[in-house]
């Protein structure tokens, strides 16, 4: 994780790039993608890896999108980041499903994280945890979400991690940002 920006963070958004150990999403009818079909993937010590904690203020929060399988990965990235984790902040339904090997899935999560204290001045603090909202592109997640995130922190330094596309108020860090 190279280029980080030079500047320190009370909140971090990030949607890291998985890796999936090369698989792709089967169906009886043909090959449907999967993370590796779209962007480079990273494994969990090299994302490990990224100096994180160079752009974390002393109190800040980090919200980490994961997929289920993901979901031990995502709680070891952030700890080894410096945070702890707090909770589950935002549970997306996608509306579509994807073939599971156990169940067919089609919710993603955003866990949030922890390091000293909750940035202050507060904003919005009943903000739904739950959004039901049609899934687009590939790994593309709901504007809603950092919305959400906006109005809980409407006056903090933000970041997004992994982004593709710049958002006016955040910076954004990611191979894919244009």
């Amino acid at each position: 994780m190279e280029n980080l920006p030079n500047k320190k963070y009370d909140i971090l958004y990030a949607d890291p790039c998985w890796d999936y150990k090369g698989q792709t999403q089967h169906s009886k009818v043909k090959e449907s993608g999967g993370a590796i079909s779209h962007y480079p993937t990273m494994k969990l010590k090299d994302l490990i890896n990224g100096d994180i904690n160079k752009i974390t203020k002393e109190d800040a929060l980090l919200f980490m999108w994961t997929s289920s399988p993901h979901l031990d990965q995502a709680i070891q990235l952030g700890v080894s980041w410096g945070f702890t984790y707090i909770t589950i902040g935002f549970i997306w339904d996608k509306q579509k499903v994807n073939p599971g090997y156990y169940t067919m899935s089609s919710c993603e999560i955003c866990l949030i994280f922890k390091k000293g204290k909750i940035p202050t001045p507060r904003g919005s603090r009943n903000e739904r945890q739950f959004l039901s909202e049609m899934r687009t592109n590939h790994s593309k997640k709901p504007d809603e979400i950092r919305d959400r995130i906006n109005r809980m922190f409407p006056t903090q330094d933000k970041i997004e991690l992994f982004a593709r596309t710049r958002i006016d108020g955040w910076d954004c860090w990611g191979n894919e940002v244009n």
